[in-house]
């Protein structure tokens, strides 16, 4: 399981702003030399967590791009979700149906219960994490996600016994 460039950078790019002190934000050529990316995809990037909502920008001299919204108010799973989408979704049946028009599996799929629950998962953490969370160091945020990791472990024992 892999996630995409696109979201490994735009995350990085994301994180790059919430952690600028400049009261102009960054501009595209400082966040394309800091996280070491072209100027064009940089630009890509932005204007993917634009429409997002997560960031904005103002032009001029003294533009640049900033959060549009306190970093604890910025969920990690809707940016991932705004770069590249979800691990599993809806169409994933029909996107995956090889050369049939539907997929063979269509009525009755182990396969996508597994889908399904692995996305449930990862919803459950990524639900929890906000950029404020990614702004510290990584034992920091290793903690964080550990500590939201084991307390879904707990509600599934929960639910399984």
């Amino acid at each position: 399981m892999k996630f995409s460039t696109q979201e490994e950078y735009g995350l990085r790019c994301l994180l790059r702003i919430g952690k600028s002190i400049s009261p102009n934000g960054l501009t595209i050529p400082e966040i394309s030399q800091m996280e070491g990316l072209s100027e064009a995809n940089t630009g890509k990037l932005l204007r993917a967590l634009r429409l997002g909502g997560f960031i904005e920008s103002s032009r001029g001299q003294t533009g640049g791009y900033k959060l549009t919204r306190p970093a604890d108010k910025i969920i990690i799973g809707d940016v991932l979700a705004a770069l590249g989408g979800r691990l599993f979704e809806d169409g994933f049946c029909t996107d995956h149906s090889g050369s049939e028009l539907i997929c063979t599996h269509t009525i009755d799929c182990s396969i996508r219960s597994l889908w399904r629950t692995i996305q449930t998962l990862i919803d459950s953490v990524l639900g929890k994490m906000t950029l404020k969370d990614l702004i510290g160091t990584e034992f920091e945020t290793g903690s964080i996600a550990s500590n939201f990791a084991s307390n879904i472990e707990k509600q599934i024992g929960r639910i399984l016994n």
